[in-house]
């Protein structure tokens, strides 16, 4: 399999209040916006916010996204009042890591590399 592109799919509770927080908390850029949906750059791949779930995303859901620095990131993230769950530490696993919330309780990790 040749995979040429990934796209993450997100049915928020409310799309709009996803849309601004992607958008504006995260500082994630458009890459195009259509009726229902906007998709956001996300590194290498793209994050697709559509439509309108019930529940939002399940609890076992979690976007991984490396940064350069953890520290200054979530350092930046609080002061746009992003929701730190997880201040960042290093992992059995040695990676620096913390974790922050969307507006539905999705889990964001945030990975030093």
């Amino acid at each position: 399999m040749e995979v040429l592109s990934s796209r993450i799919l997100l049915t928020p509770r409310d799309p709009e209040r996803s849309r601004q927080f992607y958008a504006e908390r995260l500082g994630l850029a458009i890459y195009r916006e259509f009726p229902g949906g906007t998709v956001f750059f996300l590194g290498g791949g793209f994050l697709e916010v559509v439509g309108r779930g019930e529940h939002g995303p399940g609890p076992d859901v979690a976007l991984w996204l490396q940064v350069r620095d953890v520290e200054a990131t979530v350092a930046e993230l609080k002061q746009r009042d992003v929701p730190v769950t997880r201040e960042p530490r290093q992992e059995p696993w040695g990676l620096r890591e913390a974790w922050v919330a969307d507006p539905d309780g999705t889990r964001i990790v945030l990975v030093e590399v």
